[in-house]
C-alpha cells in the first residue's frame, strides 16, 4: 500500500474542531504518516444566530465535510461523534474511535458554584433540548438563553452578563485548556450526556484501504464499543441528535453497561432504562435499551419533541 501520499484531514473551522483535527494529525505523524488539515465551513458554523433546529437539525456540522470526503477532496474527516447522525452515509464508514475523553456536562457559572446554588430563575445558556429537559426535570423554574458560537464566544458572553450560567461539555473545556472555568461537573443522576459526547469519530471512504490502515491504528476498542451501544440505542429510538435523549455507557473487559433516558421537552416526564451485556453485543444492548424505553412510552415523548 502507498503511504507516501499526504492524508488530507477535513474538519470544521471552530477552535475546538481544529484542536481535535490537530490531535489526529499529530498522532498520524507520530505513526510515520504525512497529514495536513483542510478546514471546511459547515452550515452550523455559518449560521450561529439561529437555533440548531432552525438551521437544519441533524448533520448541520457534518454534511459539508462528508460531501468533501465523497468527492475526494479530503481523505478523512474528524467529527465530534455527538454531532454525527447515526444513519450511515452511503460510501462512508467510521474507521476509528480514538480514546474517549470525559462524557460529562459541566456548569460554568458566575452566580453560584453548582446547579443547586443557582437562583430559581437563573438564565442558563444552552441550545440543547437534551440539557434543557433534564435541567427542567431537576428544577422547573430555570430560564433559558439560546447562546450559540464557539466556546470562547459563549464564555465571553457569560462574562458580559448575557446569561448567568452555561452548560458545556467537559471534554471541550479540557481540550481547550479551559477546565479552570468549570464550577461543577454535573452528576449523571441529574444529566445524562449526549450520545457519543466526548468521543471523536474518524470517517473515511469505504474501500480506501491505505487510509483505513493508517487511521485504524488510532482506534480504542473500549471507546468504540461504548459509542456503538449508545448510537445503536439512538438509532433504534429513531430520534435525532436534537431530541431530549441521553445515554451513559461503561465498558470493561467483562462487559458493557448502558443507561438511556428520554424526556419530554418540559422535563415533566422522564423515562430511564439500564442494562448490560457482553463486549460482543454493543448494538444488541443499545436496541434492548431502546425497546425498554419504547415500552415506557418513549415514542410519544420523541414525537412531542419534533424529532
Amino acid at each position: 500500500m502507498d503511504f507516501s501520499k499526504e492524508l488530507r484531514i477535513g474538519t470544521r473551522a471552530s477552535v475546538l474542531a481544529h484542536w481535535q483535527a490537530n490531535w489526529v494529525r499529530d498522532e498520524l505523524v507520530r505513526l510515520g504518516f504525512n497529514a495536513s488539515i483542510i478546514p471546511i465551513a459547515t452550515q452550523g458554523d455559518r449560521d450561529q444566530q439561529s437555533s440548531l433546529a432552525d438551521v437544519g437539525g441533524q448533520g448541520v456540522f457534518t454534511k459539508e465535510i462528508q460531501k468533501a470526503l465523497l468527492q475526494g477532496t479530503i481523505d478523512l474527516a474528524v467529527h465530534s461523534l455527538k454531532d454525527l447522525p447515526t444513519e450511515t452515509m452511503a460510501g462512508l464508514q467510521i474507521a476509528a474511535v480514538p480514546k474517549r475523553a470525559s462524557s460529562s456536562d459541566a456548569l460554568v457559572s458566575r452566580v453560584g458554584n453548582s446547579l443547586r446554588d443557582l437562583p430559581p430563575t437563573a438564565r442558563v445558556a444552552t441550545g440543547s433540548p437534551r440539557r434543557r429537559a433534564q435541567l427542567l426535570h431537576f428544577r422547573s423554574h430555570f430560564q433559558f438563553v439560546d447562546l450559540r458560537g464557539n466556546v470562547d464566544t459563549r464564555l465571553r458572553k457569560l462574562d458580559e452578563g448575557e446569561c448567568d450560567a452555561l452548560i458545556l461539555a467537559e471534554a471541550g473545556l479540557q481540550r481547550l485548556g479551559l477546565a479552570a472555568r468549570i464550577t461543577e461537573l454535573i452528576s449523571p443522576k441529574i444529566m445524562l450526556p449526549a450520545i457519543g459526547q466526548g468521543a471523536l469519530g474518524i470517517e473515511i471512504r469505504s474501500g480506501d484501504k491505505p487510509t483505513f490502515t493508517a487511521v485504524t491504528q488510532l482506534n480504542d476498542n473500549h471507546s468504540e464499543l461504548g459509542v456503538l451501544a449508545e448510537r445503536s440505542m439512538l438509532s433504534a429510538l429513531r430520534a435525532g441528535c436534537l431530541a431530549p435523549v441521553g445515554a451513559l455507557s461503561s465498558v470493561t473487559p467483562q462487559g458493557i453497561t448502558l443507561t438511556g433516558v428520554v424526556l419530554n421537552s418540559t422535563g415533566t416526564r422522564r423515562l430511564v432504562a439500564s442494562s448490560e451485556d457482553t463486549v460482543d453485543a454493543p448494538r444488541e444492548l443499545g436496541k434492548r435499551i431502546a425497546e425498554e424505553l419504547f415500552s415506557q412510552g418513549a415514542s410519544e415523548l420523541i414525537a412531542e419533541s419534533g424529532s
